[in-house]
This record gives C-alpha cells, structure tokens and sequence, in this order.
C-alpha cells in the first residue's frame, strides 16, 4: 500500500464544505483576521422582512409568512469604499428627523444636489445642514427656525464631506 500523494475519492466531496460551494485561499493582515471572520458569519443572516406593511392608522391582519431577509448593511450602504457613519450633536436638524444621537450614513460618492442634507466642513466645524445654492452662493439651511442659515463666503474654509443617504433613529 503506496502512502500520502493524491488518491481518487478522498477529501470532502466539492461543494459541501460549509459555504456549500468551492472555496479559495485569502491573505488578510492578522490584525484583520476577526473582522473578517465576523464579516463571514453575519453574511446572509439577514432580518426578516415581511411583505405586509403596518399601517400607522387602523390596525389589519399582517401576512403570516416572511417574504424575504434584510440585511441592513447592504439596505443602507450603497458604496461601501465611500460610506462612512456620524453620530448627531445638537438639535438643528429636528425638523428633518434627524435628532441628537442619531446616527447619520454619509456616502461621499453622492454629488450632492440642491436641497440635499450634507455633512460639511465651514471653517474646521463640521455640521449637518440642507444644501442650497443661491445667487451663486452656498447655503447651509438648518431645519430648527432657532438656529441661522450658515452662508459661506469666499474666504472659508468650506468643503462637503458628503450626502446623507439615511438616519438611525431609536425609538
């Protein structure tokens, strides 16, 4: 009996392995090496999402079977290289339903376009206002009428850092 070297039969069948599916090797820097397992479990374990919808008026019997998974890290981040989160301070975007505490998903590969809520940088700040451009002059609008509208001028400092695509609210 010949010993080691290939054998026909032997090994795991191809494609029954844990991913169901064939595999390949991956380098990935020690200092990495938990996100990335982590990164693997949490894929395709999606929250059920159900395809009834609840009225916020008179209540009506809900469909008894889920419709499909939500994974909420791809409903809300698009771009993923350009996706980066921000958590609120302050109340000047109340009447956005943007509150203290929220937290903001911010894709800088969104140009953004007038009325757009942008995360922005005015002399070293950073703030979350509403974009407008008048006269060929930026405006940064607040949604509380106790807060002002920031005009940037000429000799700011001012850049967009990017657009708010979705608000984290708890309840």
């Amino acid at each position: 009996m010949t010993r080691g070297g290939k054998r026909i039969g032997a090994g795991r069948p191809k494609g029954t392995g844990k991913f169901g599916e064939p595999t390949v090797p991956v380098r990935v820097p020690v200092s990495l090496v938990g996100e990335v397992a982590e990164l693997v479990e949490l894929k395709g374990r999606g929250i059920p999402l159900y395809s009834s919808t609840v009225r916020a008026g008179m209540p009506t019997m809900a469909d008894d079977h889920m419709d499909d998974r939500l994974d909420l890290h791809n409903y809300v981040v698009q771009h993923p290289a350009t996706t980066f989160f921000v958590r609120v301070q302050g109340d000047s975007m109340i009447n956005a339903s943007i509150h203290e505490g929220d937290i903001l998903v911010v894709d800088r590969s969104i140009e953004p376009r007038e009325n757009s809520i942008v995360i922005a940088v005015v002399d070293g700040d950073l703030t979350v206002k509403r974009l407008r451009r008048r006269n060929g002059l930026v405006e940064l609008v607040p949604e509380n009428d106790r807060y002002p509208v920031i005009k940037v001028g000429a000799e700011q400092e001012f850049k967009i850092w990017g657009t708010v695509t979705t608000v984290v609210h708890r309840v």
